[in-house]
Formats: C-alpha cells, structure tokens, sequence
C-alpha cells in the first residue's frame, strides 16, 4: 500500500513539472538561449569601390656599356674604383703597348730630352657607374678586351611586368607612382613599352623612368592602379562569410535588436575594406554583424555590444 501512494505521488510530481514547462512563454525561452556579442555596421551606398592592382617593379640599367682596350699593351693608370660614378669622356684608364715601352726606353737611353713613352687613354663611353672591373693596374690586355663594365644612367628606370589585359590602363595613365620599400614614393614616368609578350605569363615589359636615380639596380618597388571604380550598394569586408569552396557568400542580417538571419548575396567589386553587393535582400538601411559573426546558424540570437 506504501508502496502504491509513493508512486502515485511521484507521478503527480513529474506532471506538474510538465505543466510548469509547458506554461513558460516562448519569450522568455528564447530570452534563455544563448546570445553571441556582436557588433552591426549599416551597409552604403556612397562609398567608392576601387578594384585596385598592385604589380611589383624592380630598378633596372637597360644600357650597359663596356669599356674596351684600343691596342694590346699593358694597363698603367687606372682613375675608377668599383661603384664610382662616371662622366662620358672621362679618362679611365692608361695603356702602353709592349713595343712602345721597349722603343721608349731605347730611345729616352738615347736623348732623354725627347720622353717618348707610347701612352693611351680609354675613356667613359657614357654617364653612369663602375658596374664590373675587370683589371688592374700591370695586366697586359688584347686590343678589344672589356676592361670595365659602365651603367648607362639615361637607361635607368623600374621594369613591370604588366598582364596585357591592363596594359592599356597602363598606358593611358602616362605616370604611376612608385612605391619603395621605406615607404618613399617616386613618380614614374611611362618611357618605353616592350613590343612583346612573355609566352608564358602574357606580360609586358614597361619601363617607367624617374628623375632619382640613385637608387641600387634590383630593388623592388611596388605599384598600384585601379582596375574598375564605381558606386553602389557596399557591406564592410568582415561581414560577409562564405563556405568552405568559397562557391556562396552571405552576411548575417540583423531583423530585430537580437535575431540575426542569414541573406545570401552576390559579390561585386572588392576593395581592402568593402565589398559590393551585386545582388540579395539588403538594403542601406540594413544592420549586418561585421565580428562575431562567424560559425552562426541560419537563426541566431545575438546580443549588441555597445561601442
């Protein structure tokens, strides 16, 4: 009999607790599920979206001249060190060939009045630096023999390798600005534009020369050139998600102060802080969440985190 009455009891116990469940509103449940901090951005309409390019250009002498012998002899003077910058015409180097070294001495035992000594020059055939040196002061060298190696300044410039697609963006520019490595920027000036196409990757070679150039061969620059610019209906970068292969996009849509709802959309332009919205139920006068938003069901509840 104990036993009957403690069952009856228990049952009535998990029945009322059934009731007290079923009684509690919809409201407050949800005010009891777990809400994500997030923070919202409206979405724009008036910023303008550059679809922006940055292609690498590296500081290159087209021209280099060589600095050769102009007889066999051997090298007696020598006025250039390694990296020295040249004037065209300049003297660079001092020759005597063999025979006029013996014939000098003969004749100078002979009358030392007359100084007879065979000497030549070799001068700089342009301006620039001492790139290469071969010799030395003693060797004896061949009529014809590169003795140095002379940058030709006129021929400095930085060398892009620009896809064919953007070359005439490129070339309607006239100038783009180059940015180096520190931060400094160079205005370069669209010289020469190579008359082929690399078979591999389509590019072409364009020269783009600056009034600077003191600057060491092979350093790499960087310049930048929009593609496209337009307006339109933009979101901050961080609010839209995509899966996994990167196939579908979409942002998390705020329908009240705490429910977010997953729209899908379509890219457009994309620049380092926007992208365009090309199509999906948004307006400008839509919240979308730009952090937290990450990993959140098609429904989610969410909380607003004051700024």
């Amino acid at each position: 009999m104990k036993t009957l009455i403690t069952i009856i009891l228990f049952s009535l116990l998990i029945f009322s607790c059934k009731n007290k469940t079923e009684n509690i509103p919809a409201t407050e449940m949800q005010q009891k599920k777990p809400k994500t901090l997030v923070t919202v951005a409206y979405s724009s309409d008036t910023a303008q979206l550059n679809n922006m390019i940055t292609l690498n250009a590296t500081a290159t002498y087209l021209l280099k001249s060589d600095v050769k012998s102009n007889s066999n002899g051997y090298i007696t003077k020598m006025t250039i060190k390694l990296a020295d910058q040249v004037s065209k015409g300049s003297v660079l180097f001092g020759l005597q060939t063999k025979e006029a070294r013996a014939l000098g001495n003969t004749i100078n035992k002979l009358d030392k009045s007359f100084r007879f000594n065979g000497a030549t020059t070799v001068v700089s055939p342009a301006t620039g630096y001492v790139a290469m040196l071969n010799h030395q002061i003693g060797d004896y060298v061949q009529d014809g023999e590169v003795l140095a190696t002379i940058t030709d300044a006129s021929s400095f410039g930085f060398v892009v390798d620009v896809p064919y697609e953007y070359l005439q963006i490129i070339k309607n520019k006239g100038s783009l600005p180059i940015t180096l490595p520190d931060n400094a920027v160079l205005q370069g000036r669209i010289a020469k534009v190579m008359p082929s196409v690399d078979v591999v990757s389509q590019t072409v070679k364009v020269l783009l020369q600056v009034s600077n150039n003191n600057i060491p061969e092979n350093l790499i620059g960087t310049i930048s050139f929009s593609k496209t610019s337009t307006y339109g209906l933009s979101v901050p970068k961080m609010a839209v998600v995509s899966d996994e292969t990167q196939s579908s996009f979409w942002v998390m849509k705020l329908i009240n102060d705490t429910t977010a709802v997953k729209t899908e959309i379509t890219k457009g332009v994309e620049t380092d802080k926007y992208i365009q919205i090309k199509s999906g139920n948004l307006t400008r006068k839509d919240r979308v969440i730009v952090s937290g938003n990450f990993g959140l069901s098609d429904t989610a509840t969410v909380k607003i985190q004051k700024p």
